[in-house]
């Protein structure tokens, strides 16, 4: 499998995969490997012990070098690469997969005011967060320049079976949302085994399903948003839904005092500034959690939950409490988030 540009830009999402004893009848598969730049964990309760980790493995891994064939940029024969080598204004077939994932990012940047966006490579590269890695403080006309080459809106046509561009060296990058739709098709693929309780991690993108070994949801841990390991801020039952989260801590440079992290805003093609360290989503499928968790990020608590509560979304905001003296954060949750958590 070719290695995928959906790299491990977040999952500050922490999970114990330790498991009690199973229910009688019931036996724990675990799964795990390499895609899309970084790890993959699948556990799955075989509730008539029919089946082997070889066979579920081949089922995993033919799901997910299909996403990686239609969604990975760093494979020149994949659609999106396809389409991205286009210069030409034609309409460009693509399959109901990425047809579909394209349509979510669509209804997602349009609900965000902008701030999911697929096309914002031009501002990646300018920071140096992308493929050169060299970064930079960019100066105003730079940026100005990367963001008119951006914009999802301006740049692409979505249609149910084909993309368009409108402006001919638009390119769009999946990382934000390809690792969360992963997860969903390993999912599927779960299921066509019969295995109805299940949990796939992506790089700390989630899809969970059914019940643990202990016959209860999915526990999944929120980590502190620190650069190094923080430890566990509150832990969330997840089952039928995906789960994910961003945060700004761990990838960023400094230059002459200034923090800048990777998490680039597209309204104002400039690293993020509030003190929203992290926000988890908690969404009907990986897909959308994953790119709904980048975000509300961008946006920021106050935005964010405005937004969160507006479209009934389920959002953990976590912030540095500037008023303490030491290291703090505090969480805000959404109407939605503390339903579910209930």
């Amino acid at each position: 499998m070719s290695k995928s540009i959906l790299l491990n830009r977040r999952s500050f999402v922490l999970m114990s995969l330790a498991l009690a004893a199973c229910k009688p009848g019931a036996e724990v598969l675990k799964i795990t490997g390499l895609t899309m730049g970084t790890t993959y964990n699948v556990v799955a309760l075989d509730a008539n012990r029919s089946l082997s980790e070889a066979e579920v493995k081949v089922g995993v891994e033919n799901a997910l070098a299909l996403v990686n064939n239609q969604m990975s940029n760093w494979d020149a024969g994949s659609e999106i690469s396809r389409f991205n080598a286009q210069t030409g204004g034609a309409p460009v077939s693509v399959s109901t997969d990425l047809a579909n994932v394209m349509r979510a990012a669509e209804d997602v940047n349009v609900a965000s005011e902008g701030r999911f966006d697929t096309t914002m490579g031009p501002l990646i590269e300018l920071w140096g967060f992308g493929a050169n890695g060299q970064t930079q403080v960019p100066n105003a006309d730079a940026i100005a320049a990367a963001k008119a080459r951006s914009g999802h809106r301006d740049t692409l046509t979505v249609s149910p079976s084909a993309l368009q561009k409108k402006q001919p060296d638009a390119q769009v990058y999946l990382s934000a949302i390809g690792k969360g739709f992963g997860a969903d098709q390993v999912g599927r693929a779960l299921e066509a085994f019969g295995i109805t309780s299940y949990m796939v991690e992506i790089g700390g993108d989630i899809y969970a399903s059914g019940v643990n070994a202990d016959g209860l949801p999915w526990q999944i841990g929120i980590e502190k948003p620190a650069a190094l390991s923080g430890g566990v801020m509150d832990v969330v039952g997840v089952s039928g839904l995906g789960l994910a989260s961003s945060g700004d801590y761990r990838n960023y440079f400094e230059k002459d005092g200034e923090r800048f992290s990777h998490i680039i805003d597209p309204v104002t093609g400039r690293p993020i500034t509030h003190k929203t360290a992290s926000a988890t989503v908690l969404a009907e499928n990986g897909m959308l959690a994953d790119a709904w968790a980048t975000a509300m990020l961008i946006l920021g608590r106050e935005r964010g939950l405005e937004i969160a509560e507006k479209n009934d979304l389920a959002v953990l905001f976590v912030e540095r409490d500037a008023e303490a003296a030491d290291l703090r954060f505090k969480s805000v949750a959404s109407k939605r988030f503390a339903d579910l958590k209930a």
